[in-house]
Formats: C-alpha cells, sequence, structure tokens
C-alpha cells in the first residue's frame, strides 16, 4: 500500500484569522461552524483543517500521512529515530490519528480512517 498524504493543519492562536487569511490568500473555502477548527476545501487538491491551539501549543503546520495500523507506524518511527507526540486518537466518523516528531523535530500526523460513532 502507499501512504498518501491526506490531511494537513495550520494551526495558531486565532483561527478565525488565519481562516480568512488563507481563505482571502488561496480562495479556499473554509467551513466555520466550529470557532475552533475549520474543515478547508482547496478545489483540487488535498483538503485541510485550520486549527486554533491550546495556549501552550506553538503555531505550527503539519501533514497527514495514511497508515493502517497507527500503533505499527508509531513503533517503526521509534525504531528509525523518531518520537511519538501523541498516541492513537479517535476522531468521530472519521477514524484515529496520532502524531509524531521526525529526527528533526517536524510534527507529522498519521491517520487511519475508518467509522467511530461517539
Amino acid at each position: 500500500m502507499t501512504h498518501p498524504v491526506v490531511h494537513w493543519e495550520i494551526g495558531g492562536r486565532d483561527a478565525k484569522r488565519l481562516q480568512a487569511f488563507y481563505a482571502d490568500l488561496f480562495g479556499w473555502k473554509v467551513d466555520e461552524q466550529d470557532p475552533e477548527y475549520g474543515l478547508v476545501e482547496t478545489g483540487d487538491g488535498v483538503g485541510g483543517g485550520i486549527m486554533r491551539t491550546p495556549a501552550q501549543m506553538p503555531p505550527y503546520v503539519t501533514i497527514y500521512v495514511q497508515v493502517d495500523d497507527l500503533d505499527a507506524a508509531l513503533r517503526r518511527v521509534g525504531e528509525l529515530g523518531g518520537r511519538q507526540v501523541k498516541g492513537p486518537t479517535p476522531i468521530t466518523n472519521v477514524g484515529a490519528f496520532a502524531l509524531f516528531q521526525d529526527p528533526e523535530g517536524n510534527l507529522i500526523g498519521l491517520l487511519t480512517p475508518g467509522f467511530i460513532n461517539a
């Protein structure tokens, strides 16, 4: 199986400002139903999200790569010199995600699709 990039996120303290900035800059459509997290439609490209980060978390940009098994992928991350940041976490009606840092400290997400009903 290939491991495609399936989602991206931009996070910062003022999500509403970031959402407006990227919508105006690129013409992206942002679903503003949730003031904490706006899903973004980019047109032909991979969609993403723009979110408000918690106070202790710095602004960031990351991609999410699809994998079949989050636990196995996180074990491999460790074997290759990376570090788990957030373990497998369910996302209602989507699947589950995890976060890791590569050996240089870049934040990368993993996503396993699958319907999870909360």
